[in-house]
Formats: structure tokens, C-alpha cells, sequence
């Protein structure tokens, strides 16, 4: 059996081991590949795994042998399911590797802008602590998290961690979805949406994108926020008006944003979110720890043994 890892690498940059993989079939594995090269590494493959190279319909359609396809994340939208489905080919994914990971990435943003330590530890290096008066200086005031609101939108694994690790901060908990829970964890109370933005000193976005949720964070969101919140989102860059984010930093309507997700990446040097103030972005990492990675190509060897049994699990298109 024929299978072909169409992006690799940033799943695996050198530091994981692809034997597991090798044992099921004859395997292809390319770093990356553009979109002119996918129909010529794919030819015959009846297995193909990606990442970020889309599979449209006119791609499915010409390959023929292709009977399971593998997306090397939790997120499935760069394969085209409905022509998979129609082809009968099953599509899997890898749910919930990331969500320690995420929930960590998620706190080091809020540290970041609260703490303002990068800031300060530029300073000292600078020369501006040997020059200080004082046995101390604050660059920017720092801001303590006990007592104050966070707000989660989205309630799924990552986002009931991420108000996890709020709630051993001292924080309040809030959090809005798209169903309301049956039961919450101690501590974290369910509210609408406009309360959750108007209530929140700060806003974390766990929720997936979708045509529901594309630009939820736009011109009237904001303006339900507290100009002293703080926006951060780990989940998907299309959750945000980019724009609308911009000009709410630089006018002073919102304190500060932390980013691991844009709109488009990588990012046009014309994205406004590049030079917007109080801006602090990460290049889409929060899943890219080596355990997170490790469990990711756990669970894309167990999605393919499951296909080869004739039981696909994680399947997205069914």
C-alpha cells in the first residue's frame, strides 16, 4: 500500500521518527509541496496524509486510487469532504494532541502582556537597570490576573483547559459557546456572548471557523470590550477582523492583543496586526511542542492502522 506524507515537515522537522509510518506500506514523505507538484507525488497513492497542502475536488477526482486521506491536525477545512465523501474516501483527523499545549501557549501570551517580561528583559539588557536609581523599574505598568474575568469563547477540550488554567490563577470564568454545556466545572459560570465580551478583562477564542464564527472579533465586538481587556486567540486567524483589531489597539479602545493565528500565513507584510500597538504575535506554534508533535503522529499511525483494518476512526466526512 502506497503512502504519501505530503507536508511533513513542520509535523516533523527532524526530531521524531517516521518508522511506525514505514511499517504500514510503502512510504513517501516530502517536506513540503506545492500545489503543482501534488498530483505528480500522489499518483498512486491509495493513502495520502497532509497538513496544509489542500486537496480540492478536481485533485481528489484525479486519483483514482486514493481511498483514505489523513490531516495531520485537528483541523480539517484543506480537504474538500464532500468530494471525498462522494468518491468514498474517508477523511480523519487528529483531535485534542494540542490541548495541553495550546492551553500553555495561551497563558504564555497573557504573561506576556501582563507581565511584560521580553519588555523588561530587553531593557536590562539595554543597560537601563545598571543605570537605574532604584532596585527596580517598570517599563509598562503589570497587571495581576486574581480576581479579574476571563472570558472563554468556545468550550471545547482546549477551552475548558484554558479555564482550567485560569481558574489555579484566581480568575473568574466566564465562557460562551455555541450549546449551552448540561453541566460546567465548579467555578465557571455560562453567559451570552455580548455579556461574555462586556463582562471579560480578558477574552480568549477556542472556538473553531466557521461561516458562524468568521470575524467574530470585528467593529461591534470590540465595542462591547473594556478598553482595558485583552484579546487572545490560539484557534484560528479568520476569527478576526484584522482591521477592526488594529485600529482598536491604536485608538486605545482595547489594551493589548496576543496572536498565535492570522488571517492569511504566513503573514502579508501589509497585515495591520504586524504594526498595531500592544500587539504580540507567534508564528502559529502553540501545537508545536515535541510532545504535542509526538502525539500527533501517534494518533496519524493509529487513524491509518484503523483505515487498514477496515474501521477508520476520527473520520470528519461520515
Amino acid at each position: 500500500m502506497k503512502l504519501v506524507v505530503l507536508d511533513g515537515f513542520t509535523m516533523n522537522p527532524g526530531d521524531l521518527e517516521w518508522q511506525a509510518l514505514e511499517a504500514l506500506g510503502d512510504l513517501s514523505v516530502y517536506a513540503r509541496s506545492p500545489l503543482e507538484t501534488i498530483l505528480e507525488r500522489s499518483a498512486g497513492a491509495e493513502i495520502l496524509l497532509t497538513n496544509k497542502t489542500p486537496l480540492t475536488r478536481a485533485s481528489i477526482a484525479a486519483l483514482p486510487e486514493l481511498r483514505f486521506i489523513d490531516v495531520l491536525a485537528t483541523g480539517y477545512n484543506v480537504v474538500d469532504l464532500a468530494a471525498a465523501r462522494e468518491c468514498g474516501i474517508a477523511v480523519s483527523n487528529a483531535p485534542a494532541y494540542g490541548t495541553r499545549s495550546v492551553q500553555q501557549m495561551t497563558f504564555a501570551l497573557l504573561l506576556e502582556l501582563t507581565q511584560q517580561c521580553g519588555l523588561h528583559d530587553r531593557a536590562v539588557k539595554d543597560g537601563m537597570w545598571s543605570r537605574c536609581q532604584d532596585i527596580t523599574f517598570q517599563l509598562k505598568p503589570l497587571l495581576e490576573l486574581d480576581g479579574l474575568t476571563f472570558g472563554v469563547v468556545g468550550f471545547g477540550a482546549i477551552g475548558q483547559a484554558a479555564a482550567q488554567a485560569a481558574l489555579a490563577f484566581g480568575m473568574r470564568v466566564v465562557t460562551a459557546s455555541r450549546t449551552r454545556p448540561a453541566s460546567l466545572p465548579a467555578g465557571v459560570a455560562w453567559v451570552t456572548q455580548e455579556e461574555l465580551f462586556r463582562r471579560a478583562d480578558v477574552v480568549s477564542l477556542h472556538c473553531p471557523l466557521t461561516p458562524q464564527t468568521e470575524k467574530l472579533i470585528c467593529d461591534r465586538t470590540l465595542a462591547w470590550m473594556k478598553p482595558t481587556a485583552l484579546l487572545i486567540n490560539t484557534s484560528r486567524g479568520g476569527l478576526v477582523d484584522e482591521a477592526a483589531l488594529a485600529r482598536a489597539l491604536d485608538e486605545g479602545r482595547l489594551a493589548g492583543a496576543g496572536v498565535d493565528v492570522l488571517s492569511t500565513e504566513p503573514p502579508e507584510p501589509s497585515n495591520p496586526l504586524l504594526h498595531a500597538r500592544n500587539c504580540i504575535i507567534t508564528p502559529h506554534c502553540a501545537w508545536a511542542t515535541r510532545a504535542a508533535r509526538q502525539r500527533l503522529l501517534d494518533i496519524t499511525v493509529a487513524n491509518v492502522k484503523a483505515f487498514q483494518a477496515g474501521r477508520p476512526q476520527n473520520v470528519v466526512n461520515g
